[in-house]
């Protein structure tokens, strides 16, 4: 760069003894040539810094979609581990409730039932004591230590015993999830759709309606979940519903 310099101060010190005119003289119209192409490549070397920072750019962004398919890839193996988790549960359950209706030895019965007395029928069940909330909490404690049999029958005793507790709509849902875990997908389909019917302004409402898309496609019924769940994203944007609706169409589709 000084050399040209320098021999743009030769040139124009060669001009200044010339009688030609500008547009005549070959120096001048080398300086301006060589003037013009001096304006370009300084502006070359001014935009590199511009290039170099579009590739850097292009560089994050291409880092930043890969970042985001890890994520949701990691999201999607989670999910399916909690189904794989689920599964077990539901098959372990089977087993236990198939060994529990085995035919087995059974003593003969005592003298007094013998001769064709009535068999007396189970109690009926008396209302619980306790409050709603207590009731609830007791339930729930049965869903957490996964003894779903149980826990159905006291969502079922609360149902029926406050029909009109703020927890009713909670209580309703658990009832579905019991059958749900249980792969009692029919029940479990009449329960949610029964929240959905009886409770419209509770918030379990976008759940209630993903459960409903889960039995169907476990029934078989992909048109109808297909629609269930799209009802979900429609209705609940923005929602873990509406994402795991989202989630389980894409698997639908493949």
């Amino acid at each position: 760069m000084n050399k040209l310099k320098l021999s743009l101060a030769a040139a124009v010190l060669a001009s200044g003894c010339s009688s030609l005119t500008p547009a005549e003289d070959p120096v001048a119209l080398r300086m301006t040539d060589i003037e013009a192409r001096l304006i370009r490549i300084e502006r070359i070397v001014e935009n590199q810094s511009l290039v170099q920072l579009a590739s850097e750019l292009e560089a994050l962004r291409t880092e930043t979609s890969a970042l985001r398919g890890q994520i949701e890839t990691l999201q999607f193996q989670s999910e399916s581990g909690d189904s794989r988790q689920r599964e077990l549960y539901v098959d372990v359950d089977r087993r236990l409730q198939a060994l529990e209706s085995a035919p087995r030895f059974e003593a003969p019965p005592p003298a007094a039932a013998v001769g064709g007395g009535a068999v007396a029928p189970p109690p009926v069940a008396a209302r619980p004591n306790g409050s709603d909330q207590q009731n609830y909490e007791a339930a729930m404690k049965l869903v957490e230590g996964k003894k779903y049999d149980e826990a159905e029958r006291a969502f079922t005793s609360f149902l029926g015993s406050f029909p009109t507790s703020p927890l009713a709509d909670n209580a309703q849902y658990w009832l579905g999830e019991t059958f749900y875990v249980r792969g009692n997908y029919r029940d479990g389909l009449a329960a949610f759709r029964k929240l959905i019917e009886s409770y419209p302004q509770s918030d379990k409402v976008p759940d209630a309606l993903l459960k409903v898309g889960f039995c169907q496609a476990e029934l078989g019924d992909r048109n109808g979940a297909r629609s269930s769940l799209q009802g979900v994203v429609q209705q609940f944007p923005g929602t873990t519903a509406a994402r795991q609706a989202t989630q389980r169409l894409d698997r639908l589709s493949q």
